[in-house]
């Protein structure tokens, strides 16, 4: 999953990065007319700011977000960052559902009616004012991090297909961090969220403690515009457990007994 970041050139040289969503939530001076730096996606938020004149770079694993009047300093973010960099100065044309940010923010738009372990989860908020999307840490971003009722951590690992099973090693290394850091002497539990869930990464979550795997679904239904006529669409989107058994994500699976030998 690419990460969305604003990119601001300092007077000596350097660079700061901050998330995109983040960074828009502490400068709403600068958030685009009719959107939301929360429930609005990356892509939409992305694409507005382009228009607003804000330059657009890509690289394998970010998108770089550099305000109007820091163009002059592209050659400086590049030598800085590094990556190979692609700018997007013509309009592309934008996948008509978002998925990867889309299931991110939804989840985090949704947080309450997410059931982990039993418990009802809320959107992590440090005391810095900083939430818990795309979490900054020392070891990498954390997708989602949130809280239950007993100040318990959550770390949310989200894969946009099938999840591989190193993607457990990427979430202990996030639960580690939380455990060391903002979390101490808290529960750090992880949730891991993909298309589909394979054996593999069942088998090695099966040996993990305080780790659940959730799938998700995508549906589209066509209801009637009028009682006699179909002429309006509407698009859903749906987490679901793996055992498909709700239709939304308000049931967790553990799987630390569930690995079965083949």
């Amino acid at each position: 999953m690419k990460r969305f970041n604003i990119v601001i050139s300092k007077e000596d040289g350097g660079v700061e990065v901050y998330p995109m969503k983040e960074w828009l939530r502490q400068h709403p001076e600068h958030l685009p007319s009719g959107l939301d730096a929360t429930s609005s996606t990356s892509h939409q938020l992305r694409s507005a700011l382009r228009r607003l004149g804000w330059l657009v770079q890509e690289t394998p694993s970010e998108v770089r977000l550099i305000p109007s009047g820091g163009r002059a300093a592209e050659t400086t973010i590049d030598a800085v960052l590094g990556e190979d960099v692609t700018s997007d100065e013509a309009e592309t044309p934008e996948a008509s559902f978002g998925l990867e940010f889309q299931l991110r923010d939804f989840i985090a738009q949704n947080l309450s009616a997410i059931d982990v372990k039993g418990k009802k989860l809320q959107l992590y908020v440090h005391h810095t004012g900083r939430d818990g999307i795309e979490f900054p840490t020392a070891v990498g971003s954390i997708d989602i991090l949130a809280v239950d009722d007993s100040a318990a951590f959550y770390v949310f690992e989200l894969k946009r297909a099938r999840s591989p099973d190193r993607a457990i090693g990427q979430l202990t290394r996030y639960m580690g961090w939380v455990q060391q850091t903002i979390g101490k002497h808290r529960q750090v539990n992880g949730v891991i969220v993909a298309k589909d869930i394979g054996d593999k990464l069942r088998y090695a979550v099966s040996v993990v403690p305080n780790v659940s795997l959730f799938e998700y679904e995508v549906e589209f239904h066509l209801k009637p515009g009028t009682r006699d006529s179909l002429r309006t669409s509407s698009r859903n989107s749906h987490l679901t457990t793996s055992n498909n058994e709700n239709r939304i994500l308000n049931r967790t699976e553990d799987f630390e007994s569930s690995a079965r030998p083949e």
